[in-house]
């Protein structure tokens, strides 16, 4: 579970986030959407503890920044940043480490196989494509089995391959009680896989929507998305 309350980050006199609070139960998938700017990666950021900020995040019972809450958190970065002279193979070797994971080859293997990085598992991080990079990203991340899953734009740059088996692996973890938030400005990419919904704008959450209220209303979540954005757009003018 994680527990959002009052979150607000400011840069100086720019606010990119304004006391944003929401919750994401176990077992379920909620997406951070909005246009880009709208504050969605830099509320990512404060909840997988990279940027200081003010308010309050709790993962499963535990702050944010707390040792207990990091080694049960996954996080996937919008831009890959592997380490350039790390092979795929040591990248999960490393997180093993990290994460002092026990028995951990068989499903290091086994995530390599589904991300299509078997052939490449003694390539280095410098030698791959930004594609290939996302997929070790991926990897690191679900690698520990997190309780709790960070996703930044994850399938910008990953082919239909990768994207279908990353959607099968959110199915998976969603079913073992993982809690899962997917930040994106492209509702088409997560339609069929969300519980949850947050509309961001100008660093707000504009509206919040579940799952099974949109679809007993009729309501449709793309015109909802432009309606709430282009209506934001408009006061602004």
């Amino acid at each position: 579970m994680l527990n959002v309350s009052h979150l607000t980050k400011k840069y100086h006199r720019f606010t990119a986030n304004e006391n944003l609070t929401f919750m994401v139960a176990d077992g379920e998938t909620a997406v951070l959407a909005g246009p880009n700017g709208a504050g969605k990666s830099t509320a990512i950021k404060c909840i997988a503890g990279l940027l200081r900020f003010e308010g309050e995040i709790e993962i499963c019972g535990f702050k944010n920044k707390s040792r207990e809450a990091k080694q049960i958190l996954g996080y996937v970065p919008e831009i890959p940043a592997p380490f350039e002279l790390l092979t795929v193979w040591e990248h999960m070797e490393f997180i093993a480490r990290a994460y002092r994971l026990t028995d951990w080859e068989d499903r290091a293997r086994e995530l390599v196989r589904r991300m299509e990085l078997t052939d490449k598992k003694d390539k280095l991080g410098m030698e791959l494509s930004k594609g290939m990079q996302q997929k070790i990203s991926i990897c690191c991340a679900l690698l520990p089995r997190p309780r709790a899953v960070l996703f930044d734009e994850p399938l910008v740059g990953l082919d239909p391959h990768a994207i279908k088996e990353l959607k099968a692996m959110l199915g998976e973890m969603k079913k073992d009680g993982t809690t899962i938030i997917i930040s994106t400005h492209m509702l088409e990419s997560v339609e069929d896989i969300w519980d949850r919904v947050f509309i961001m704008m100008n660093g707000r959450i504009e509206a919040e929507r579940e799952r099974k209220k949109v679809e007993e209303s009729g309501e449709n979540l793309e015109e909802l998305f432009f309606s709430i954005t282009e209506k934001n757009r408009e006061d602004k003018d």
